[in-house]
Order: C-alpha cells, then sequence, then structure tokens
C-alpha cells in the first residue's frame, strides 16, 4: 500500500512478531505513507532475519516513492522480554534461537540508519498518543487484550519501560490469592492475564458449559474446542442476546476492571484505552459499548472519587496498525528531542 508523499523528514516503523513483520513510512505529521507486511521466519535465525527485515525496509521506502536519505531513523517494536539500553533481546518466547541478539546494533549496520527500540506495547501505545486516542493525555495506559494482555504505559509524552526493561508486565499483577486462583500461562497463579485476556475467557466459557443453563454457545462448544476461537463465539453469541455469553462479556469486565484499577492507583493516568482483538466488537457493536461500559462503572465503584471523575476509559483507535506507527512515532521523538 502506498500513499502519495507526505511531509518530511520520514521515518520507519518496525512491528516486529514472532510470525510476521509490519512495516510502515511514516512522515513528519504521522502519516502512513507506504506499508507492507512480510512473514518473520524465526527459525531461519536472527542474522538472516535481521538481513531481510533491512530489504524490506528498503521496498517499503522505495514504495513511497522517496529516497532512502529521506528517512532519518527506525523505530523498531518487539515483544520481549528485551533490554531496551542495550538494545538487545534476552530470551524472547516468541523468537527461539534469538537469545541475547543485538538486533539494535545489526539493524543499523544493515540500513545505515539510526534506530530507537522499544516493547510493541510501548511502540501502541505510543501511536494511540501520538495520532490516535490518547492525544493530549498527560498519562496514557494502553491495555491490549489479545490472547493475553499487553500493556503500554506513556507518562509525560515518554514511554515508561521501568529500570530493567520490563515496564508494562500488567499481564502478571497479582489480581487473585484465593487458592481456586487460575494459571496464568507464565507458570504462576491468579494473574491478570489468566482472566482478561482471551484464553482465560475461553477456559473459564468452558468451564461454564457444564452448568444446567441453557445457551446457545452450548452447541458450539464441547471439549475438544480449541479455547483461543471461543472468545470469537462468545461475541457472536451475546450479539444475539445470550443471556449466559453476555454474563461471561460483564465477567471479563469485571476483571478487566480490577486490573485497571490497580493500575489507576499506582500510576494516576488520565486514560485508559483498550485495544486488541478481544473487545467484543469495540464501538462498532452493542455487546463492545456494554462491555466499556460495563468497565468503567466497575472502575470508577472501586477508585477514589475524584480520581473517578477525571479518569477517562475508552477504546483505541489504531487497531492492528498501532505497533508500526508507534515504533515510527518513538524514532520520530527520538529524532526531534536529538536534532
Amino acid at each position: 500500500m502506498a500513499n502519495e508523499s507526505g511531509t518530511p523528514p520520514y521515518f520507519v516503523g518496525v512491528d516486529l512478531g514472532g510470525t510476521g513483520m509490519k512495516i510502515g513510512v511514516i512522515d513528519n505529521r504521522g502519516k502512513t505513507i507506504a506499508y507492507s507486511t512480510f512473514p518473520t521466519f524465526v527459525e531461519r535465525g536472527p542474522e538472516d532475519g535481521v538481513k531481510r527485515m533491512g530489504h524490506h525496509v528498503f521496498e517499503t521506502i522505495e514504495q513511497a516513492g522517496i529516497s532512502r536519505d529521506q528517512v532519518v531513523r527506525i523505530g523498531l517494536g518487539s515483544a520481549g522480554p528485551i533490554d531496551i539500553p542495550a538494545g538487545k533481546y534476552i530470551r524472547p518466547t516468541n523468537f527461539p534461537g534469538w537469545d541475547f541478539f543485538p538486533i539494535c546494533t545489526r539493524l543499523s549496520e544493515v540500513t545505515g540508519k539510526p534506530v530507537t527500540f522499544a516493547n510493541d506495547a510501548s511502540a501502541a501505545a505510543y501511536a494511540e498518543y501520538w495520532i490516535g486516542a490518547g492525544q493530549k493525555e498527560p498519562g496514557l495506559i494502553v491495555l491490549t487484550l489479545g490472547t493475553g494482555v499487553g500493556c503500554g504505559i506513556i507518562l509525560n509524552g515518554r514511554p515508561w519501560s521501568g529500570i530493567h526493561s520490563h515496564g508494562g508486565e500488567a499481564a502478571h499483577m497479582l489480581i487473585d490469592i484465593s487458592e481456586g486462583a487460575r494459571w496464568c500461562n507464565c507458570g504462576q497463579k491468579g494473574h491478570f492475564e489468566a482472566y482478561a485476556g482471551a484464553l482465560g475467557v475461553g477456559k473459564r466459557t468452558k468451564e461454564m458449559m457444564v452448568t444446567k443453563r441453557e445457551s446457545s454457545l452450548k452447541t458450539r462448544i464441547n471439549a475438544d474446542t480449541d479455547v483461543r476461537a471461543i472468545p470469537k463465539m462468545v461475541f457472536e453469541e451475546a450479539e444475539k442476546g445470550d443471556e449466559l455469553a453476555l454474563e461471561i462479556v460483564d465477567e471479563t469486565a469485571r476483571w478487566l476492571a480490577y486490573g485497571i484499577v490497580s493500575l489507576v492507583h499506582t500510576l494516576d493516568p488520565s486514560c485508559v484505552l483498550l485495544g486488541g482483538a478481544m473487545t467484543f466488537g469495540g464501538n462498532n457493536s452493542p455487546v463492545g459499548r456494554r462491555f466499556l461500559a460495563r468497565t468503567q462503572d466497575e472502575v470508577k465503584k472501586r477508585i477514589f472519587q475524584h480520581l473517578a471523575e477525571r479518569l477517562r476509559i475508552d477504546f483505541a483507535k489504531l487497531g492492528g496498525d498501532a505497533g508500526y506507527i508507534g515504533a515510527a512515532g518513538l524514532a520520530y521523538a527520538d529524532y526531534h528531542r536529538l536534532d
């Protein structure tokens, strides 16, 4: 995809995932000039990956109809764990065999451009702050609800990544200390992700299928159903008015609110945005709007009143484009701060 040329200078944003990479050329006002997506081929190793990344960066610049010299910086957003100051991975679960690979140094060598490195959730949050639903918010938290829960934090215009590049690991906040707390994929019990992520929703829904209550979900879900597919089924049946599906949506909003309350009391943001694939249709669906309203109500019942009066909770705006836009945006911010 390519658009007409925008306003120089230009930045490249790379959203690097374990399956695919998204690359966008962004102008000085946050406008996407060209966009491409390519497979990552993680199994081929990091050297192959970074060389192909550089090749695809140049391809996308050419697609944008601008010269390489007009691109002043590259932003790279990736899942972790990562060491941002060192510009390298630690032991990334999505990139087996890429342990401790100095990806920033190598991408800079391959492209001849300085590279800004960030956690993918921080990049998505910065995109919403820069040109999305969080513009002009002095303190912004973006929760990405997908298979798990991603969290990006922007404070006073900069991502907060913590001292050890692990800031924003909200998925592993402890929100249930009971003996029967759910297991998180990390191997610990009671974590936020085990309740508010899609896998947690799928597992809870499967468990509810053994009740005697009538539900259209029972015709679609059995012991062999992949839990990752269940949240979409819940959404579809909730749209039809199924009471059990709507109860699952409401229960998910309540667990989500528990996590948000802890984040709000810790960070005191002005805004919390909800993004990702598991927002039950978002603003485009009555079920999504119900999900948002229930989340808002459950949060405001549990936080200080003066915070409840000032906090905005809403849906994110940029969807799957937020990663590469935010990576480019962080490169933009570094360039203008250093310029």
